[in-house]
């Protein structure tokens, strides 16, 4: 038997372990079980090679509550240690100087290092023991103690299996880890997909006859396996065990990597509704299948955050408490190719499957302008496959836009003019006027459109979007081919003065043009530049953006003088009613822009039905 006490430079390192080697202490049954994986995972290759004799047997980890003795035990049949490996790994270790500890670990990737991941439990734990049995017969049973101070003992026992058993007496902070569903919990979220099935079991649980022993983790998950040898059901039922909840999604990537870094993983798009109720930190990191954290902003671009699924390498750099991931080329490397396959995948199926990537685009859509505001390698890619769908239902790249709108949508200075709308259906009647006359207007209708809008303005040359009633439509692309209007000069300024209305905060400005007789009487119009402004403000925008936003709003409202309406509405002479008839064609046209509210609404209403009377 050997009994001692180290001597210490500095302060013993438990209470750092206890303070500042883990952010949250349930990671203690993780770390455990994984050193539990690395041994049985190490026996598997000292056999393949020869040097561990004998039928290695099935390998099994099991996690043991005994809620009653206040101990929870994780034991394996793994390669074990001899009583020399005990006093290297365990006690050279554990009783290093702190401040030794910290310079020598802190820029370790401590993955497959046996030993510092063991002492989490001293988290939770007021004693440990360990009594293990090395895979070399010769060796004797060896068997450890600590209560967390720099005393330990160490002392050979009866033979035992081979393997190592690490028995924990929680501490009264503890007590949550003698609940079997709080032990369940952190063994789902951790070890749900370890290589070593992992067998749970609670002492205090009666066990019926005939029920079927079942391991807690699926040891061989997809992403471990060739893509060749998976189906679309594989994919999909593997989704469906990540988020049991969501519906299938849209499509996935496989990864499979090995140079010039490992990486192996799944990344699915899920449907996404126009509500965007988005959910990030949905991708999960591992490394050799031990959960990690589903924080992966350094590894995963920005824009790809919202997709769903499982990445896994060896080769991405772990602090202490396997956590948090540290600056690392390959971590900037893997971020830029995790990019080009996405890319590359969207391409692919854009040009075999073009129609079904079209009817996805409501959800793919997000993630494609997001990509291409915030990464300018992807939006180089990403230009072959962005669509625009118009409001007939068509899809246009944007080659094939301008392919199609060369001749009609070019302004003076020679931008092509893109014609969006952002509501269908309340910018109909700009819409139908702009249609009619062969425009292509595009709907750009969702939460991150104003945004995409303004960036590619600054990425294409030469291109230009203005919203479908920013102006009368002919206007927009700086097309003067309008009718001569058939008012005299005199009737023209008598319009002028009567069209001159004054809502509140609004800045309003009255022409007279000769349009189409099939254009409205009065068409209210907003500048593309101070609406722009205006709503970027709305939505947060500070400095010159917060000045536009406290301006009124500018609004043009253009008369038809060609209008048939105006040959009766000149020649009224209740001057009352009159002036009411020009109020309510005005209302018509600012109602159209959403312009007119509180009590300039009910004045409208209560004028329509005044003089429907």
């Amino acid at each position: 038997m050997q009994k001692g006490q180290i001597r210490v430079q500095t302060e013993n390192i438990f209470p750092i372990i206890k303070k500042f080697l883990y952010s949250e202490h349930d990671i203690f049954l993780r770390e455990l079980v994984s050193n539990a994986i690395d041994a049985s995972q190490k026996l598997k290759t000292l056999s393949s090679i020869g040097e561990a004799k004998g039928e290695i047997g099935d390998l099994r980890i099991d996690v043991i509550l005994d809620a009653k003795e206040k101990t929870l035990t994780i034991s394996d049949r793994g390669v074990g240690m001899t009583q020399e490996e005990v006093d290297k790994y365990l006690n050279q270790v554990a009783f290093s100087g702190a401040e030794e500890f910290l310079n020598k670990y802190k820029d370790a990737n401590i993955i497959g290092h046996f030993g510092l991941g063991f002492y989490s439990a001293f988290m939770v734990a007021e004693k440990v023991e360990v009594l293990t049995q090395s895979h070399n017969d010769e060796a004797p049973t060896v068997y450890w103690s600590c209560d967390g101070s720099p005393e330990f003992e160490l002392y050979e026992v009866e033979k035992k299996d081979r393997g190592t058993k690490i028995i924990l007496h929680l501490n009264e902070e503890s007590k949550e880890f003698l609940e079997a569903h709080r032990v369940k919990a952190v063994l789902d979220k951790f070890c749900k997909f370890l290589p070593i099935p992992i067998y749970f079991t609670d002492i205090a649980e009666e066990k019926k006859e005939g029920d079927e022993e079942k391991p807690i983790n699926n040891t061989s998950p997809i992403w471990v396996k060739k893509p060749s040898e998976l189906t679309k059901e594989d994919y999909e039922n593997f989704y469906k065990e990540l988020y049991p909840f969501s519906e299938t999604p849209l499509f996935w990537i496989h990864l499979n990597v090995d140079f010039p870094f490992n990486l192996t993983g799944i990344l699915y798009f899920p449907k996404i509704k126009q509500s965007y109720e988005i959910q990030k930190d949905k991708i999960q990191l591992y490394c050799n299948q031990v959960f990690v954290t589903d924080e992966v902003k350094e590894i995963v671009p920005e824009f790809l955050m919202l997709l769903h699924g499982v990445i896994d390498s060896p080769d991405i750099p772990l602090n202490v408490s396997r956590s948090y991931l540290q600056g690392d080329p390959n971590v900037k490397k893997i971020n830029s190719h995790i990019t080009k396959k996405v890319a590359d995948k969207l391409e692919e199926i854009f040009n075999k499957e073009r129609e079904d990537f079209q009817s996805k685009w409501e959800s793919l859509g997000l993630f494609v302008k997001y990509g291409m505001m915030t990464d300018d390698k992807f939006a180089e890619k990403a230009n072959k496959f962005f669509v625009m769908e118009d409001t007939a239902g068509k899809f246009y790249t944007i080659d094939e836009y301008k392919t199609a709108t060369e001749a009609t949508q070019k302004n003076k200075e020679g931008k092509q003019i893109i014609l969006y709308t952002t509501n269908p259906v309340q910018q109909d009647a700009y819409i139908q006027a702009a249609t009619a006359k062969g425009y292509v207007v595009v709907k750009m209708e969702t939460l991150v459109d104003a945004s995409f809008i303004n960036n590619m303005e600054m990425k294409w040359e030469n291109t230009s979007f203005v919203r479908v009633d920013a102006d009368i439509v002919d206007n927009l692309i700086d097309k003067q081919e309008s009718a001569e209007s058939v008012l005299s000069k005199e009737e023209t300024e008598q319009l002028k003065t009567l069209f001159e209305v004054k809502p509140a905060d609004l800045h309003v400005t009255v022409e007279v043009k000769g349009l189409s007789t099939d254009v409205a009487p009065v068409v209210a119009t907003r500048p593309e530049f101070m609406r722009r402004m205006k709503d970027m403000a709305a939505i947060g925008g500070g400095g010159m953006m917060g000045f536009y936003g406290s301006m009124p709003d500018e609004v043009t409202l253009t008369i038809n003088g060609n209008h048939p309406i105006y040959q009766s509405l000149l020649k009224e002479t209740d001057t009352e009613k009159q002036q009411k008839q020009v109020r309510n064609l005005a209302d018509l046209a600012l109602l159209s822009q959403g312009l007119l509210k509180g009590s300039e609404l009910t004045n409208f209403i209560n004028r329509s039905v005044e003089m429907m009377n």
